[in-house]
């Protein structure tokens, strides 16, 4: 496997073959303007739950326990979709696969969605989350936090909120093309725009509305790029090449450096937004979420 300087692996032929067909299949049919109708579709992206995940309903969500899971391990998983849209349909697969490489079971939680829920109710749900895990006896030590786009900056947010509520953190957490920073004031918003075939501007205007609904953009507990870093366990940081986000990746791990906290940035050539969504299809996004995985469980066996 040829890899860059920082172990990432690169692109081959095949990947660039894989990743152009993937995305004419997804731009075959446009973004419903109906949020209802854009649910729906967004949640078409997914793939089946493999076989072997036993998929057990709780309060708060959905349980997904793979095989080999190593003692009381469990993540904590908050999905992407800009707070408006994603759902155990779009991500359950994704998650079920992350659980399997980081050898734990996986807490999908099922947070309220904007606009019928905006700030700060999926904030609200996650930190309830984390609670619940911990009034069940589930050590500190043994939590993972994991969320994709929306849900990674939300997992942010929420480490951010514990700390200053003065609740355990988790041992470790990833982020896989985190959003970061709500007013959108990273330079590949306009870079990149051209090159991101994911993410449109009128899209993302839509679910930053639903979500803030009024609120300020740069308010740490929803643009964590704002807050203090300072205190927060070790953070994986996925991102494409290619993404309108790369700015809120890249400058959020600056941050933690900064703050004197542990960061990991990865930044993947030629990638997408949130390409794990597709490792059914995607030998990148395979790969991608076994390092993610890997790098969970190396985490949460050092906190012990």
């Amino acid at each position: 496997m040829t890899s860059t300087p920082t172990g990432v692996p690169v692109m081959s032929r095949s990947d660039r073959v894989e990743l152009e067909e993937l995305l004419t299949a997804l731009s075959a049919d446009d973004w419903p303007a109906d949020i209802d109708e854009a649910r729906v579709f967004y949640d078409s992206w997914g793939t089946p739950i493999a076989d072997d995940i036993v998929v057990e309903v709780r309060d708060g969500g959905y349980l997904l326990t793979p095989p080999d899971v190593e003692g009381s391990r469990t993540g904590l998983f908050l999905h992407g979709g800009g707070y408006v849209y994603g759902s155990l349909r779009s991500h359950g697969a994704m998650v079920s696969e992350i659980g399997r490489a980081a050898r734990c079971r996986m807490f999908f939680v099922d947070y309220r969605r904007a606009p019928e829920h905006p700030y700060p109710a999926a904030l609200d749900d996650a930190v309830a989350a984390h609670r619940s895990l911990l009034a069940e006896g589930v050590a500190p030590c043994d939590v993972v936090f994991a969320g994709d786009s929306a849900g990674g900056g939300l997992v942010l947010a929420t480490l951010l909120r514990l700390r200053d509520e003065g609740l355990p953190l988790p041992a470790a957490a990833a982020c896989v093309s985190p959003w970061t920073d709500l007013a959108g004031t990273g330079e590949s918003h306009h870079a990149l725009a051209d090159e991101d075939p994911m993410l449109s501007e009128d899209v993302v205007a839509l679910v930053t509305g639903s979500y803030l609904a009024g609120t300020a953009p740069t308010v740490p507990y929803a643009s964590p790029l704002y807050g203090d870093l300072a205190g927060l366990p070790p953070v994986l940081v996925q991102v494409g090449s290619r993404e309108v986000l790369l700015s809120d990746a890249e400058r959020f791990v600056a941050g933690l450096r900064r703050a004197g906290s542990t960061g990991v940035l990865e930044v993947w050539p030629g990638m997408v937004h949130v390409w794990h969504l597709h490792h059914a299809r995607l030998a990148k996004a395979r790969e991608a979420v076994t390092r993610l995985g890997d790098w969970l469980r190396s985490q949460a066996a050092g906190a012990r």
